[in-house]
């Protein structure tokens, strides 16, 4: 699919037209941002990381009936994916306390939450990603009551599946963000999970010694953010290149097999 002009340059991504209308080109940099953007830098390799951690999760959300945006991967920083009409709100799932939620509300950092706590944010930067709620987004027609329903129901299921994807492999998943977007097929508009899932995006800690494997390793200047993103990736088994030694060596995405508890 050959590489059009751009037409949309965010903190971590890049989105290229294509000469089909209905996809585009998203290319993964690897610049870090924190703080509303406040703080940046060019962390190499991150966005390879990113590339192939999101697909791997996205192909296996998919395999379990979570319809996303990704066509396939193009190369080690792009993927091909459906061109959607994002709706402009971050859906924030915590499992655990931390970050934001423990400095507005007082929460001690590390309390396990008994359910999971959705959170919504409107995807403003210049206004620093306001937390909003459900009354907000059916009030100025962010997005329909439906639509919101639909959402919550992906959500819940999207953290069930993630929760026992990285407990099996030893890590917990703390929190992460999401996007979804209107695509339209055969005539009719479906909402369907975008953007992308990665370290960037989740806050995933080990589960033995609560070290960060995240972007909290940038934000907190924590140090070795890439051993921490390629430690994440050979847990996730798309990683079997043992150092640090470039260029990165991948294995090919496969389905994800969790027992559960019936």
């Amino acid at each position: 699919m050959k590489k059009g002009k751009k037409l949309y340059e965010g903190k971590a991504k890049i989105i290229y037209a294509t000469s089909d209308k209905s996809l585009v080109i998203q290319h993964f940099k690897d610049d870090a941002t924190a703080f509303n953007n406040l703080k940046k830098a060019n962390i190499e390799g991150k966005g390879v990381l990113n590339n192939r951690i999101s697909e791997h999760i996205l192909i296996n959300l998919g395999q379990v009936g979570i319809k996303n945006h990704l066509v396939k991967r193009i190369n080690m920083r792009e993927q091909l994916i459906k061109f959607v009409e994002i709706i402009p709100i971050e859906f924030i799932v915590r499992n655990i306390a931390t970050g934001s939620l423990t400095k507005r509300l007082g929460i001690e950092d590390g309390t396990v939450l008994d359910e999971p706590l959705i959170e919504y944010c409107l995807k403003d930067d210049k206004l620093g990603d306001p937390l909003i709620s459900k009354e907000h987004i059916l009030a100025f027609k962010w997005a329909e009551k439906k639509e919101l329903e639909k959402i919550d129901k992906q959500l819940h299921r999207i953290n069930d599946f993630m929760v026992g994807m990285f407990r099996g492999v030893g890590i917990k998943l703390v929190d992460f963000k999401v996007e979804f977007g209107r695509f339209k097929e055969n005539g009719k508009i479906e909402v369907i999970l975008a953007d992308e899932i990665s370290p960037d995006t989740c806050r995933l800690w080990d589960n033995v010694t609560e070290k960060k494997l995240d972007k909290d390793r940038f934000r907190k200047d924590l140090g070795n953010l890439i051993d921490a993103y390629q430690d994440v990736a050979r847990r996730l088994g798309i990683l079997h290149e043992q150092s640090n030694i470039r260029p990165i060596k991948f294995s090919k995405p496969t389905a994800v097999k969790i027992k559960r508890n019936k």
